[in-house]
Parts: structure tokens; C-alpha cells; sequence
């Protein structure tokens, strides 16, 4: 595939030095929403049926909904690195090869993270005269070197890792909440999550950081706010005002909680006056956590499987785009749409250029979004170092299929509950090479009718997408793994600011290994 930067021209850092660092008057606030664990189906406007995310179904009947939009990676960490870089796990080197088709993430234990060597968003927007803020979750490596204010970010308020635990201190230690460079607390200490009923306060503490930082910046120059809040990933939670308020349960109490959160960041938008310089995009980084549901995961509905797997359920995600002044209500746009593309959407709204140097694997949604143009891309569904399949206007191909192992299904890890499809959902990993399991996702959107591979339909298909799946192949460069290796010693032990707390901890003795990734 062509790289966007063919298609944009000239170079990123030809377009630096003619932007500058001033700020166009005219260039827009960017508000990026990231759920996480948030499956399509959970929106009322997805056709969730108890309806209880009104403020999110307003957005979309004042902006503009995609259907057929997804993620790079169906688990958190290589999804958000897609995000931040406009690049493909394998690209950006958020990918294992431990095991074949392996996903991988950044627990504590990891050594790897974050590249110096790949540009971020927020980096790049600096250049255009922004300031940036991430809010919630990083998850792209806890380690000093991969801190989010090293890689653009001017203002955090959040964690490196999820907020699994409680740990007691010794063997593992509790994860760290930060403000800016310093450690201000950890989970479960300070920012308490009570397991038993699901309260904390954390959705509401987050809220106020990204309206405080609007707050501040509406008349200056302009901002990148990352809302990348976490109360939908296992352990759920939700504040004592949202707790028993759902017909789903707790999950159902944590997206009540944010849908609320959402509408109040839209509506200050509004009392500011700067809703039609501001533009939103609301999304999530994988699939609903099906292995979670009911009470503690979402819906992927109508879809098949859910988180770590390529099948839709852990690959599509809700979106919404919404601009006041700048795209008409009531909008639905069937362009394909990937989480990287927010990378080069946003450069493009800050009237800047990808950079040349390297692949990028997002396109700008603006002529989709603005004008109503349809983009012909393809949509590639990689689980690790392995591409599973591919999206082509409305045909799927799978080249592999692999739910999980029969090792773990048998000790009830299911991704895909109650979705048997024989020779689809497979525990073993089947290759498709050959002959890949070809669907028509308009007529077949749970992927459970195989179109015959002796029918004039899937020879015409294969005829169009074989050929971009060679390319692909042909001109992809993996970056190094950078989720290959573990070690005890380098997880949350004394994280900077910890001393003034009171609360650094004695690491072991460095013992690296090999990461084990099962899925």
C-alpha cells in the first residue's frame, strides 16, 4: 500500500519549517475520547437496547457516526501505540515473537516500550503550537524512558499500567498514579477501587482533570486533550452516584458514568463557545472483554468473538466524530475507518504533514468526515507478528483463524461465549493461506457463512484482494519486538516522586526472560 506520505507530498519536516511553531488562529482543538474494552454494541445508537449512553447518542445524531470502524491491535497496548504513531504494531514494534500470532501488552514486568525513533502525536503537534494532555492510561511502557512528557505530552494525569491489583507490595507492587513526572499516589492506596462493590471515585477525578484542562486552555492556544479512561476494563468500576443506576450491572454503571463524563466535556465545549473549533473523536482500543462479561464486559453484538481475537467483535469499535459548524448533524459515514487514522486526521487538521520517512498505515477521515468522500483502503487485522486477515470494501479474508488454545479454552478462557463456528472459531492455529476463509461482512457481519471457495463471488474477491495482501507483505519491515522481554526488577518499585511519599519500594535483582504470552 502507498504511504501516506506518498499521497501527501511532501515531507514532515519540509512542512515543519514552513508552519513553524505559531498557531494558525484557525487550527482546531483536538479532543480524542479513548474507551477502553468498550465493544460497538454497547452504544444505544449501535442498537444497545436499554439505551443508557443518551449523551453519546446525541453526539452521534449531532455528528456523525462510523460503523465500519477499527482498531490495529485487539488488546490495549499495540492499539494505543497505533494510535499515537499512524503505524501498525509490527511497525512500531508493539508486537511479540515469542510465539507465533501472540498478542502482547505492557504489564509491569516489561521491559520494552515506546521507541525513541517513532514519531507521536503529540510530538508532532507541538510543531503547530499545541499543548498536550493525556488523561487515564498510557500502557506504552512504565520504564523512565518511555514517559508520556518525553514523547509530547505536556500535562498527564494517570497511569502507566491498568489498575489491576491490589498488590501487596512485596512480590509485585502496587501501580503508580502520576501527575506530570512524579508518582502522586498508587491503586488502592491512594485512589482506592473497592473490588467488592466496584466504587471509585477515579472516572470523576479524570473528568475534572480534562475539564480543568479546557478550562485553561480555551482561549489560548490550541490544545490536544487525550481522554483515555479506563473503568470499563476488568475490575470495573463506577463512583457511588452511578453504582446499581444500570440494567447491565457494574459494567453497565461504568458507561453510564462515562456517557455522563462525555456529555459534560461536550457541553463545556459549548458554554466556552469553542465547540466549532474543537474537533472530538470518540472510539475505543479493542473489542469488548468478553471473558469479563456479563456483569464486568461490554457487548460486541452483532458481532463474533470479542477482545484479543481478529474477528469483528475484537476488532471494530464504536466511533463518533463531532465538530459543530464543520460536519452536519445526523451523519453516517461507511468509510473504513482505523484508530491510526486519528494520527494523520489530527496532523492534518493542525495543517501538518505525516512524516516522510517511514510508512504510515493511517489516511485522513477528513474528506470522508467534511465532505462525504468514500476512501478505498484496506483494513488489516494482525494479532502479534502474524496478519490474520484483511478487510476489502465489503469482503473479509482469513488467512488464519485462532480463538485461543484448547489448553486454556479447557480451563474456561473463552473469547468467544456461546459463538461456536465450526472451522471459524478454531483452538487450534489454522492456516488459510492457501484458500483463506472468505465473508461478505454486509450479508454476514457474525462472520458465520463461509462464501464457497468454488463460487464466481470469492474467485472475483480473492482477485482484488490477493494482490494488496502481496504488496503488503512484500514492502512490510518489522521494527524490533519491543514486548519480547520481562523482568521482576524493572516494575513499579520506586517510580519518580516516590521518595517524597514515602513510598518507594526495594526492587529484586534484575532477572530478565522471555515474556510469556498465551493468547
Amino acid at each position: 500500500m502507498a504511504t501516506v506520505a506518498m499521497v501527501f507530498g511532501a515531507s514532515l519536516f519540509l512542512g515543519w519549517a514552513s508552519l513553524g511553531a505559531e498557531a494558525d488562529p484557525q487550527t482546531p482543538n483536538i479532543v480524542l475520547l479513548l474507551m477502553d474494552d468498550m465493544g460497538w454494541g454497547d452504544l444505544g445508537v449501535n442498537g444497545e437496547p436499554s439505551r443508557e449512553t443518551p449523551n453519546l447518542d446525541r453526539m452521534a445524531t449531532e455528528g456523525m457516526l462510523f460503523p465500519n470502524f477499527y482498531t490495529a491491535n485487539p488488546l490495549c497496548s499495540p492499539s494505543r501505540a497505533a494510535l499515537l504513531t499512524g503505524r501498525l504494531p509490527i511497525r512500531n514494534g508493539f508486537y511479540t515473537t515469542n510465539g507465533h500470532a501472540r498478542n502482547a501488552y505492557t504489564p509491569q514486568e516489561i521491559v520494552g516500550g515506546i521507541q525513541d525513533s517513532e514519531f507521536l502525536l503529540p510530538e508532532l503537534l507541538k510543531k503547530a503550537g499545541y499543548i498536550n494532555k493525556i488523561v487515564g492510561k498510557w500502557h506504552l511502557g512504565h520504564r523512565p524512558q518511555f514517559h508520556p512528557l518525553k514523547h509530547g505530552f505536556d500535562e498527564w494525569f494517570g497511569s502507566p499500567n491498568c489498575h489491576f491489583g491490589p498488590y501487596d507490595n512485596k512480590a509485585r507492587p502496587n501501580i503508580p498514579v502520576y501527575r506530570n513526572w512524579e508518582m502522586v499516589g498508587r491503586f488502592y492506596e491512594d485512589f482506592p477501587i473497592n473490588l467488592k462493590t466496584g466504587e471509585a471515585n477515579l472516572t470523576q477525578i479524570y473528568l475534572k482533570e480534562a475539564m480543568d484542562f479546557i478550562k485553561q486552555q480555551a482561549y489560548k492556544q490550541p490544545f490536544f486533550l487525550y481522554w483515555a479512561v479506563d473503568a470499563t476494563h476488568a475490575p470495573v468500576y463506577a463512583s457511588k452516584a452511578f453504582l446499581g443506576t444500570s440494567q447491565r450491572g457494574r459494567y453497565g454503571d461504568a458507561v453510564r458514568e462515562i456517557d455522563d463524563s462525555i456529555g459534560k466535556i461536550l457541553k463545556l465545549l459549548q458554554d466556552l463557545g469553542i465547540q466549532e473549533k474543537t474537533f472530538v473523536f470518540f472510539t475505543s482500543d479493542n473489542g469488548a472483554a468478553l471473558i469479563s462479561a456479563p456483569s464486568q464486559g461490554g457487548s460486541n453484538a452483532p458481532f463474533l468473538c470479542g477482545k484479543q481475537t481478529t474477528f469483528e467483535g475484537g476488532m471494530r469499535e464504536p466511533a463518533i466524530a463531532w465538530w459543530p459548524g464543520h460536519i452536519s448533524a445526523g451523519q453516517v459515514s461507511h468509510q473504513l475507518g482505523n484508530v491510526m487514522d486519528l494520527f494523520t486526521t489530527s496532523l492534518s487538521l493542525a495543517g501538518l504533514q505525516p512524516p516522510g520517512d517511514r510508512e504510515i498505515d493511517g489516511i485522513d477521515l477528513l474528506p470522508a468526515i467534511t465532505q462525504g468522500k468514500l476512501i478505498d483502503r484496506p483494513v488489516f487485522y494482525y494479532r502479534g507478528n502474524e496478519m490474520m486477515a484483511i478487510r476489502v470494501g465489503q469482503y473479509k479474508a482469513h488467512y488464519w483463524t485462532w480463538s485461543n488454545s484448547w489448553e486454556e479454552f479447557n480451563e474456561g478462557i473463552d473469547f468467544c461465549p456461546g459463538q461456536n463456528v465450526s472451522g471459524v472459531t478454531t483452538h487450534n492455529q489454522e492456516k488459510h493461506t492457501e484458500l483463506p476463509l472468505l465473508f461478505h461482512l454486509g450479508r454476514d457481519p457474525g462472520e458465520k457463512y463461509p462464501i464457497s471457495v468454488s463460487s464466481l463471488e470469492y474467485q472475483n474477491a480473492l482477485r482484488r484482494i490477493s494482490p494488496i495482501v502481496e504488496e503488503h507483505e512484500k514492502t512490510l519491515i518489522p521494527a524490533a519486538p519491543q514486548l519480547n522481554v520481562c523482568n521482576p526488577a524493572v516494575m513499579n518499585w520506586a517510580p519518580p516522586g516516590c521518595k517524597k511519599l514515602g513510598k518507594c519500594l526495594s526492587p529484586p535483582e534484575s532477572a530478565p526472560k522471555k515474556c510469556f504470552w498465551p493468547h
